[in-house]
């Protein structure tokens, strides 16, 4: 498949336009045919090329006009095999050359130049005989040619462009660009002047300086061929600003350098002042000084004293830190910016506050009166004393001297310190004496007996006392005692005795008070000693020995429910009418105005014991008793006799009853009895008689008789007694009645067939029978329906 042929725009000037297309097949020509683009149908010129050619250009065009270009591949009879179109404008004519270059710099040139139209940017062709070439595209008039050589002669000419090409380059204009600014180095040597200085610029043949200070419009200007210059007559601590250019030889004026700013050094302090502050208990030294407010931007202050102290401040004040007392210091102040420092200045001496006082002594020539004394300072123009006491008050005392004098009273602690002063001030705190004078006597003492060897003596809290002396002292002994309670007791004193008691009041720093008066007290009487006891029937003779003075003496007899006492001044006393039955603890105590001994030891005594009230002998069996008693007060054991002619009884026991055998029965017994205390005194009581029971009888026979009767038979032991028999079954009982001085009786109507127990008692005169009398065990058989055989199975005792 053929394609149709293709046209471009190789490239285009003022005049030529340069086509560029593709080869067809069989082509024997191309035509070229130019049109306004307006009128594209009214050709203006044409060309033609053999089969061969692919470009080719059309000249004779106007400038920056628009055309339709449009290429024909023919055939050997020129007829059109295919065609193809395109449009361009052609490009600008020659520009003018440049009107004007001028240096804006030394590395730039401005150049000025004619418009042309239809050019859309432009392009200015810079070159130099040292073979440097180089074309800047600008857009309008007039253009930077920037990145030159300082001091160098430049060619320049200008063509105008636009989509299509370039026109041809303008005439050239030459221009030269001017000196490079000196690079300047400013100081300030001084607080008025600057010296400013820079390298030597390459062809220059003078430079100019100008300088004006910051905020003011008076610029001055300096002309030096020299690479230096010193500026004086300047105001301290001011900003300046300085700007400076060199001259070629062509008598043209160089770039100018950037502004330089510069400070000149500040004024030197005045009016320096110094003074003493103190700052968490240190000291320190302010120095101030007076500020200059016409000076510009910051400045530090530097201060210095020869102690190599210092402090930098921003302010018109600076503390040097720790400083000493007694201390000579010569200070100065010197100001800094960033120019330098300024001069010094003028030196300063200052005497600090003097130090404090050593050695403080305190005598007290008499009592009452204190004097405190020290050692002098240097430096010091006079003292001032201070003595604080315990309660809170503060004395001062001031001066030249190195002693005061004081009231000091007794008991309180006082605090002395002593401050040298000058003009400086006071003198740190120094030393402190604590002095304490010795306590105050203490009042209101009282002193008592509170046992028969003890004194207790109590006072009112003395001041200043920590500790209390009590001494106690008769014609023999001293005793002391050491406490710290207002009160203290003298123990092991001796008895019925004159005692001189003085209470000392004692500090641990100033000793004891030895100027205190005494107090007498007698002691209590001694303690009877030697205690008998004498008794007679219901009296007790009480004696003892006694060593007192004057002496009062009470015996005391205590008993378990009652108390007998008598009184007496000698060394005997009686008690009487004591009740049997009792223990009594004797013992006899002294009087005197002084109090009370203590009790002799006691001695104690028991009163015979009490007889029983009531006794009573209850019968248990025919040979025993049981005889049983009341309360005995003060007895611990008895012994209890049946006395008869027929023979006697008798138990010891510590119980309040006992048994006793061997009693003969139907006997008449005397009753006695014996009571015993702890201590073995006894009693012999008597009582009622007592007489035992009758006899039990014997040989108990049970026979049989007519009609189922049975006769119960026995030996009778006496006939003043009735007795009965009983006769007991299973299901039956059965009695019968003797009279005195029988020795039988019947029982009818027997049920036969049971086993009896029969018993015969004596009735006592009451009618009531002897119940301990044994019993016989008998069987009765039936013969038919009457009374059988009767058979004895043994003896039974009662239950």
């Amino acid at each position: 498949m053929v394609t149709d042929i293709q046209v471009s725009i190789f490239s285009a000037t003022s005049k030529t336009v340069i086509l560029r297309w593709t080869k067809y097949p069989g082509a024997a020509s191309y035509k070229i045919t130019v049109a306004f683009k307006s009128s594209p149908s009214n050709p203006i010129a044409f060309t033609t090329f053999g089969p061969n050619i692919v470009m080719g250009s059309i000249s004779s065009l106007s400038q920056d006009m628009l055309y339709i270009f449009t290429v024909e591949a023919l055939d050997a009879s020129e007829a059109t095999l295919s065609s193809a179109s395109t449009e361009t404008s052609t490009a600008p004519d020659m520009m003018d050359p440049i009107t004007t270059v001028k240096p804006k710099d030394s590395r730039t040139l401005m150049a000025e130049f004619t418009l042309k139209s239809g050019a859309t940017h432009y392009i200015i062709r810079v070159q130099n005989t040292n073979g440097f070439f180089r074309e800047d595209k600008v857009l309008t008039s007039p253009a930077q040619i920037k990145f030159l050589t300082p001091y160098t002669e430049y060619s320049l000419s200008i063509m105008a462009e636009n989509n299509m090409g370039r026109s041809q380059p303008s005439a050239p204009v030459t221009a030269k660009t001017v000196l490079p600014p000196p690079q300047l180095s400013t100081s300030s040597p001084s607080n008025d002047s600057i010296v400013v200085s820079w390298r030597p610029v390459a062809n220059a043949v003078q430079y100019t300086l100008s300088i004006y200070k910051f905020g003011f419009n008076d610029q001055v200007s300096h002309n030096t061929t020299n690479t230096n210059l010193t500026i004086p007559g300047l105001d301290a601590g001011s900003i300046y600003v300085i700007k400076g250019f060199a001259w070629d030889p062509e008598g043209r004026k160089g770039e100018g350098s950037l502004y330089t700013n510069q400070t000149t050094r500040p004024p030197t302090p005045s009016s320096v002042n110094v003074s003493v502050v103190v700052n968490n208990n240190v000291a320190g030294l302010s120095v101030s000084w007076e500020l200059d407010t016409n000076v510009d931007g910051p400045i530090e202050y530097h201060v210095m004293s020869d102690q190599n102290i210092t402090c930098n401040t921003t302010s018109s004040s600076c503390t040097l830190p720790a400083v000493g007392c007694g201390e000579v210091h010569t200070i100065h102040v010197i100001a800094s910016n960033d120019a330098g420092p300024s001069h010094p200045s003028n030196s300063v001496t200052f005497i600090t506050f003097p130090c404090p006082p050593e050695s403080l002594v305190l005598v007290e020539p008499s009592e009452g009166n204190c004097t405190l004394t020290w050692n002098t300072v240097p430096y010091a123009d006079s003292y001032a004393a201070f003595i604080k006491k315990g309660d809170g008050s503060e004395e001062t005392c001031n001066t030249t001297h190195n002693n005061c004098t004081y009231h000091c009273q007794c008991g309180y602690t006082y605090l002395m310190s002593v401050l040298a002063v000058n003009s400086a001030g006071g003198s740190p705190e120094g030393e402190v004496l604590n002095h304490t004078t010795v306590p105050c006597c203490p009042e209101a003492v009282s002193v008592s007996v509170v046992s028969t060897d003890t004194l207790e003596i109590m006072w009112a809290a003395s001041r200043g006392a920590e500790l209390y002396e009590t001494r106690a002292a008769d014609s023999s002994e001293v005793i002391l005692c050491n406490d710290t309670a207002p009160v203290c007791a003298l123990s092991d004193l001796s008895c019925d005795s004159t005692y001189s008691v003085v209470v000392t009041p004692c500090n641990e720093i100033s000793g004891c008070n030895r100027a205190c008066k005494a107090h007498t007290k007698d002691t209590a009487p001694c303690m009877p000693t030697n205690l008998l006891l004498d008794q007679r029937n219901s009296s007790i003779s009480v004696s003892w020995t006694a060593n007192n003075r004057n002496a009062t003496y009470t015996v005391s007899a205590d008993g378990d429910h009652s108390k007998h006492t008598c009184t007496t001044t000698g060394n005997s006393c009686d008690i009487t009418e004591l009740p049997c039955g009792s223990t009594y603890e004797f013992s006899v105590i002294a009087t005197s105005t002084a109090g009370q001994s203590l009790p002799s030891y006691s001695a104690s005594l028991e009163t015979e014991p009490c007889c029983p009230v009531n006794l009573t002998v209850d019968q248990v069996t025919q040979a025993m008793t049981n005889v049983s008693w009341s309360h005995s007060k003060g007895a611990h054991s008895f012994i209890t006799s049946l006395m008869s002619p027929r023979g006697y009884a008798r138990c010891h026991t510590q119980d309040s009853h006992c048994l006793m055998g061997c009693i003969t029965c139907g006997t008449n017994y005397t009753v006695t009895m014996e009571a015993f205390s702890h201590s073995g005194s006894v009693s012999n009581c008597t009582y009622q008689g007592f007489s035992s029971s009758a006899c039990c009888p014997s040989g108990i026979r049970l026979y049989r008789m007519a009609e189922n009767s049975l006769r119960v038979y026995w030996r009778s032991t006496s006939s003043s007694h009735s007795s009965i028999a009983e006769m007991v079954g299973s299901s039956n009982n059965y009695t019968c009645t003797a009279s005195p001085g029988e020795n039988s009786c019947d029982v009818d109507n027997i049920q036969c067939g049971d086993v009896y127990h029969v018993m015969v008692s004596p009735l006592t005169p009451e009618g009531s029978k002897v119940l301990f009398c044994p019993q016989r065990l008998y069987s009765v058989t039936c013969s038919g329906s009457n009374v059988g055989t009767v058979i004895y199975r043994g003896k039974r005792s009662v239950d």
